[in-house]
Formats: structure tokens, C-alpha cells, sequence
């Protein structure tokens, strides 16, 4: 294909390249990533999310992996965490830890009882701790924290 540059009547702001994946699913952008294991877990699927299109997750794994890919993708919709996994202040590093390799993720806010926000603890306020049986409350970044609100604008956050 040879493509002549020239003149052209078409307004690109005017263009349109959503498609019809299925009945009920339009992508902004015509672009699905494979169902193949060297290529599309969550990491990529959010990324093809964030852009529009749509990413496969290939079935080369456990039944358990599958479910558990699907809820990091479904967890990060549209770049912000609308139900992220939590943690307790009385959790033990090395169970943080766990969970964060799980999860593929570097932090967990961390909650009371009722759900209220108490701080977060993240992967540098546990890299220098060698005792992993110290509890989060101990090493955690305390509230306040800079939070925003579900649905919050990008531009706003």
C-alpha cells in the first residue's frame, strides 16, 4: 500500500474509529490484544483499557489465576482503584507482602473495621524491615492522606 500525501476533505476531529466488538460492547479504538499467554494478562488488558480497546486473557492457567486475573483488571478500571484490597493495621508485614505478590500491586490502603481509611503502606515503608512479623500499624504512612472521591476528574486528581 502506497500512501500519496495530498489534500483531503476529511476533518479528523470528525473521524470516528469506535467499532462494534459485539451487541453490547463498542471499542474507541479498533485494537483487541491476543488471547496468548506470552502476551495478554491483566497488565496488558488494563493497558488496552486505558487506551480504548479491549485486551483477551489467554486460558493457559488455573481456573483460580483466571478469576484472579480478572478482578486486577476489573479492580483498575479507568486508572483509579474503585475496590482495591485492603489491609488491617494489625496484619503482619509478611502477610502485606503476600498479598502484594498476589496481587501484583505495591500497596494497600490500610482500613479499620468499619472500612475507614487509616493510611497506606507501600513497598518502600517495607523494604528496609527484616522483621517480617511487625504488625503495618508500626510502619504504615499514618492519615491524612491526599484522597479523591469516586469519579472523581482526571485533571482534578
Amino acid at each position: 500500500v502506497l500512501l500519496v500525501p495530498g489534500a483531503s476533505d476529511v476533518v479528523p476531529s470528525e473521524v470516528s474509529t469506535a467499532t462494534q466488538l459485539t451487541r453490547s460492547l463498542q471499542l474507541r479504538v479498533p485494537l483487541v490484544s491476543s488471547a496468548m499467554d506470552t502476551v495478554t494478562e491483566a497488565r496488558m488488558a488494563i493497558a488496552m483499557a486505558r487506551i480504548g480497546g479491549v485486551g483477551v486473557l489467554h486460558r493457559n492457567m488455573s481456573i483460580e489465576d483466571q478469576a484472579l486475573q480478572v478482578d486486577m483488571v476489573k479492580r483498575s478500571e479507568a486508572g483509579m482503584v474503585s475496590n482495591p484490597v485492603t489491609c488491617r493495621p494489625d496484619d503482619t508485614l509478611a502477610e502485606v507482602d503476600a498479598m502484594c505478590r498476589r496481587y501484583r500491586i505495591s500497596g494497600l490502603p490500610v482500613v479499620d473495621e468499619s472500612g475507614h481509611l487509616l493510611g497506606i503502606v507501600t513497598n518502600r515503608d517495607m523494604r528496609f524491615e527484616e522483621d517480617r512479623s511487625v504488625a503495618v500499624s508500626q510502619i504504615m504512612t499514618p492519615a491524612p492522606l491526599v484522597t479523591g472521591h469516586l469519579g472523581i476528574d482526571p485533571e482534578q486528581a
